[in-house]
């Protein structure tokens, strides 16, 4: 006679296999996570030419190109060039500057480390773009406190002119 299986532990070792095997892929599979432009930078050998998730503030000018543009995202430590679609690039509103914060934006695309087409630079083609928050005009408030020293080093000078065309005459 033939030993009949034990069914329950064969479905417990059939569950283990199978955790085994999902924690054990996952991460190739699983969706690109973010990551920080110090991240890129110190390991683009083993970023290049994957996809990667980058988030930052666009800062300078979108810079067009035929049917592409440039753009610069800062994620507070570096900045790093992205390459887009000109469709992708009509989402941005503002760009980052001293009148200006600019567009929060995450950017899903492939990291490269050496550019073939961009002459060698690091940059990044981006494929999808989200607006994680909207940028805004900075209105500059006037430093009193600053203000205040100024007049009070002015009125400094105006005493030291004085007294030295005193004692030259």
């Amino acid at each position: 006679m033939k030993p009949k299986p034990d069914l329950l532990n064969y479905a417990y070792c059939r569950m283990v296999i199978l955790v085994f095997l999902i924690v054990t892929f996952m991460p190739l599979v699983s969706c690109a996570q973010g990551i920080t432009s110090e991240e890129l930078i110190n390991n683009a050998v083993l970023y290049d030419g994957k996809q990667v998730v980058y988030e930052g503030e666009v800062i300078g000018e979108v810079m067009y190109r035929r049917d592409y543009a440039w753009v610069n995202l800062n994620d507070g430590s570096n900045a790093i060039g992205i390459w887009l679609g000109k469709d992708l690039a009509s989402a941005i509103a503002y760009t980052g500057n001293y009148k200006a914060q600019g567009d929060w934006l995450e950017i899903t695309g492939i990291f490269h480390r050496a550019c073939s087409q961009h002459g060698g630079d690091l940059d990044i083609h981006a494929r999808v773009i989200r607006k994680m928050n909207s940028g805004r005009q900075v209105k500059e408030r006037l430093n009193t406190a600053k203000l205040n020293f100024v007049f009070v080093l002015l009125g400094v000078l105006c005493l030291a002119l004085i007294l030295r065309l005193l004692k030259n005459k």
